[in-house]
């Protein structure tokens, strides 16, 4: 618990005063990850291995003060390290390897010592996979000394702007965020056909937007919506595949969405509400096709609803927990007005704070006129941060904490406080130690030219057909993401295939959102699918089970990134809104022909002719080739119409029996 607020104190000050240079924040940041990682996973062992794992932390903390300490020295002899610093570097690079073996697992560990091997043995390879040859010194240099390594634009991202939105989301989840969510999405289509499941995919949606993590959330709202649907009739692997699908649609989700966004801004060095924007029709696009697959499962079984009068009312939760929206607004204005994600995320959690440190005060008093008066004082001052900085916020919150000290309620908010911060560096851990990891990948990309000879592979292929491009690209994305995580994912494979498919003429921003999504579908894709063994617990159903069927229920995020490709318009890329509305139409009816194709229910049951006839008009509307759209759309109608006349028919023969 200390150490993990103490984490989180430092990153706190480095984000609101900026007081140090970049590399040392990232030095420290990496410090700390080792330090809490081994730390935590040694008190759940036997007493060696804890002693083991404590020194392995402190050890690794130190050495993450290197940078601290000889700042402007390795800044004199760049290029030049001495004895010392390799050694250093050489400790440092096998204890972040140690932390992720223990907390993630073998596999990124694996791929990147691959890698690691490449930098140094590359030349002995067989042409043209062979690179000209580079000493240990220049490996360390780049992998531990350099801001191409392990101190990379992963972990520079992972100590500025991902662990502030984690803690948000923390904060928020401990103010009764999830609790305000599900009371909204009950409220609204509890009571509907196939309402538990509806829920489910509505809160975690909403919870997306506060929290990126995917398997956060099936943890957090998957043991609420799990048992919800079961207990309605929803087959149990059906039940924890809606969870695991809507879940990890929270990390396509604006304006928070996942971690892997803010890398994607830094690495292609454009503003982060540009790929918010270009994620918005998307990730609807994705929480639709999740709603729709649940309405028809619902039909074709016919599960109903919660009772009204089961239900909370959405608009009595809303006036309950108002102030809660009111940081997620904040947030969500100043991304959009064009701030920097660090200034957003910092004046976003320092709202939070303001709202949840409040709270136990303004109930203390007595009147009602009163407590208005103390919120408007609460909001003049945190606006006097215009004028004056940060330090009037942080004056604020001093005063609120004091005060809480003395009110009802007021010790427990402030043990609130301290759970959330303690919890938005635990949870903010795997982020991190996956994405100073990653780093020797990049590291090894950038030193050899490796990349380049990849994506030249990749644009030859695609010279000839750019379909078999992407297709290549989203299998890599998949087979990476079997075994390791979102972020890692998206770094090897938009190093490799990003520049590639730009170069094939796909925009920028849709290419690196194109390898971005199915490194997304990668944790709900079997055989491993992350988010489907987080749902299984729970669930009480085999992983695999659940995650062959979040992958029917998540069709969309398979299909959207290739209509996003031949359709830039998809994500709001260019001026011409015509062409959006129209790609939106016609990704919404092949959405619709999917549903009914893999369920095998529309407005009643499909026979298997029919259920191929439908996806094949699904399929024309997603290739941009000559004729399809009108082929998918004659045949749409087409289906549709004999569809409409069969089961009105039926329901005629059953009256008139």
């Amino acid at each position: 618990m200390a150490i993990a607020l103490a984490f989180s104190a430092f990153q706190l000050w480095t984000a609101a005063l900026s007081p140090l240079p970049s590399m040392v924040v990232r030095s420290v940041h990496v410090g700390f990850l080792l330090l809490l990682c081994f730390t935590l996973l040694a008190e759940r062992g036997p007493g060696r291995s804890r002693l083991v794992g404590w020194a392995l932390g402190i050890g690794g903390f130190v050495l993450g003060l290197y940078h601290w300490v000889f700042h402007d020295a390795l800044i004199l002899r760049a290029g030049d390290p001495t004895t010392t610093d390799l050694v250093v570097g050489v400790l440092v690079i096998l204890l972040v390897f140690e932390a992720s073996r223990r907390l993630l697992g073998l596999a990124l560990p694996i791929i990147c010592a691959v890698f690691l091997l490449y930098a140094l043995f590359g030349e002995y390879a067989p042409r043209p996979l062979d690179h000209r040859p580079y000493d240990f010194a220049q490996v360390v240099d780049q992998m531990f000394l350099g801001t191409e390594g392990i101190y990379g634009t992963a972990i520079y991202v992972s100590s500025s702007f991902i662990f502030l939105f984690i803690l948000f989301g923390s904060f928020l989840e401990r103010a009764g965020m999830i609790r305000l969510f599900n009371d909204i999405a009950m409220g609204t289509v509890g009571h509907s056909q196939g309402g538990p499941a509806k829920v489910a995919v509505i809160s975690s949606g909403l919870m997306g937007t506060i929290n990126g993590s995917g398997v956060a959330n099936v943890v957090t709202t998957g043991q609420f919506t799990i048992p919800l649907m079961k207990r309605f009739g929803y087959r149990p692997a059906f039940a924890g595949a809606v969870e695991a699908t809507s879940s990890m649609g929270g990390q396509i989700m604006p304006p928070v969405m996942g971690a892997v966004a803010f890398i994607m801004a830094e690495t292609i060095d454009v503003p982060y509400v540009e790929i918010a924007i270009a994620a918005t029709i998307p990730a609807i696009l994705y929480f639709a096709t999740a709603f729709w697959v649940v309405h028809l499962e619902a039909g074709r079984h016919g599960l109903v609803g919660l009772p009204k009068s089961e239900c909370p009312s959405a608009l009595g939760a809303l006036r309950r927990d108002w102030f809660l929206i009111l940081p997620l607004a904040a947030l969500v204005w100043l991304l959009f007005a064009g701030y920097t994600p660090m200034f957003a995320g910092t004046i976003g959690l320092a709202l939070t704070a303001l709202v949840v440190l409040g709270t136990p005060i303004s109930q203390a008093i007595p009147r009602h006129a009163l407590r208005i008066l103390f919120w408007i004082a609460i909001g003049l001052g945190a606006a006097a941060f215009g004028r004056y900085g940060i330090g009037v916020i942080a004056l604020l919150i001093v005063l609120l904490v004091l005060a809480c000290l003395v009110v009802k309620g007021g010790r427990t908010t402030l043990l609130l406080c301290r759970d959330a911060l303690a919890d938005g560096a635990r949870h903010a851990l795997p982020v991190g130690i996956a994405c100073a990891l990653v780093g020797t990948i990049v590291g090894t990309l950038t030193l050899t030219g490796m990349a380049s000879n990849f994506a030249g592979w990749i644009v030859d292929i695609g010279q000839n057909s750019l379909l078999l491009s992407l297709l290549l690209t989203m299998l890599a994305c998949l087979v990476l993401g079997t075994g390791i995580p979102t972020i890692p994912n998206y770094i090897i494979t938009s190093s490799i295939a990003g520049p590639a498919l730009a170069e094939l003429g796909v925009p920028l921003l849709v290419s690196h959102m194109f390898v971005f999504y199915f490194g997304i579908m990668a944790d709900l894709t079997p055989p491993v699918a992350l988010a489907a063994l987080a749902a299984s617990p729970i669930a009480g159903a085999s992983h695999m089970r659940i995650g062959f069927t979040a992958t029917r229920i998540a069709i969309a995020g398979y299909v959207v990134p290739f209509m996003a490709v031949y359709s830039p318009a998809l994500m709001l890329q260019g001026d011409d809104y015509l062409a959006t509305a129209y790609v939106v139409i016609k990704a919404l009816v092949s959405i619709g022909l999917w549903g009914g194709a893999t369920v095998g229910w529309l407005l009643g049951p499909l026979n298997w002719p029919e259920r191929v006839f439908a996806a094949a008009a699904a399929t024309l509307l997603v290739l941009a080739l000559p004729v399809t759209d009108e082929l998918g759309f004659g045949l749409s109608l087409l289906f549709l119409g004999w569809h409409w006349w069969r089961t009105r028919s039926r329901s005629v023969s059953r009256l008139a029996a």
